[in-house]
Formats: C-alpha cells, structure tokens, sequence
C-alpha cells in the first residue's frame, strides 16, 4: 500500500505520534475487513481549520470547517464491491504500480486536537476515527440515512478495536 502524507503549507505536524504509521495501520485495517483484493494508494493532507474551510467551500459549497473530508476516487455501484469494470480500469489504477487509487483524506488537525479534547480521548484516537471514517468513505460507503450511519459507525468502531484503538 503506498499513502502519501502531506502537510499543508501553514501547517507543521503538531502531533506527537507517528502519522505515516498510523494511516497505514488504519487503512489497511479497513481494506482487510472490506476485503480489497487489490493494493491501493490514497494521498492524506493535514491542514488546519481555514484550509479545510477552504476545500469544503470550493468542493461542497459548504462555507464552514470540518473535521475530515473525503474525495472518493472509485464510482461504486455497491459499497464495499472491489469489482472494477475493465473500462474503468484505466481511471482507477496507477499504471506505474498497478495500485488501485482510492481517492484523497484531508484532515483538519486544529479539529482533530478540539474533537479529542471534547470527546475526552487521545488525539491519536481521534485521528484514527476520522482516517477510519474517511477511508470508508473511499470504500462507498456514506452516512445520509439513519440505517447507513449506523452501519459505518459500527465498522468504523470494529476496525479501531481490531488495532486497540480505543477511547481510553
């Protein structure tokens, strides 16, 4: 799997974990339970309150902060179905690696470090929860109804326990 981390411009990492390691911990966790067949890339940016401000106005058209947002690269007919048709085969792998490219995680780390310390939790913790929840979303999945939202939260909960990843 290769993800690449980036830290906005205006940002340094303000965490004390190692993050390369943890959005491959997490990512893979989520492709393992989805069961990927392929290996896959994703690009993670770290950015802070008025970056993502930014993205979500010029994306969504949402004139506010989040926590995380995700840029799905796959079309998915069914969530969680790796089953590519082979005329979209050229728009979803890389032809250098063969790496199916899953699509693009922004995190803002100002909400990241407000979240955890509202939620009485490591930042580590919150991190991990929003890769989780965006890579889910990268896999198809989405939250617009009651029955789907529970349906992420409870994998989004069973790939942080399968790492230890707790609330603790």
């Amino acid at each position: 799997m290769t993800i690449y981390v980036e830290f906005d411009e205006n940002v340094e990492n303000p965490f004390d974990f190692d993050i390369d390691l943890l959005v491959k911990q997490v990512a893979e966790q989520v492709l393992e339970s989805e069961g990927c067949p392929y290996e896959a890339c994703i690009n993670v940016l770290v950015t802070d309150n008025a970056g993502i401000r930014e993205f979500n106005r010029e994306y969504r058209e949402i004139d506010r902060e989040t926590d995380v947002l995700s840029f799905p690269n796959l079309d998915f007919e069914q969530a969680g179905s790796f089953e590519i048709p082979e005329d979209r085969e050229a728009d979803y792998f890389d032809p250098d690696s063969g790496e199916l490219v899953l699509g693009d995680i922004i995190l803002s780390a100002d909400k990241i470090k407000e979240q955890a310390e509202n939620y009485g939790h490591s930042e580590k913790r919150e991190f991990a929860f929003l890769v989780a929840h965006s890579m889910f979303h990268l896999c198809g999945y989405d939250h617009m109804t009651e029955e789907d939202a529970a349906s992420m939260e409870k994998k989004q909960e069973a790939a942080l326990q399968a790492l230890g990843i707790t609330r603790d």
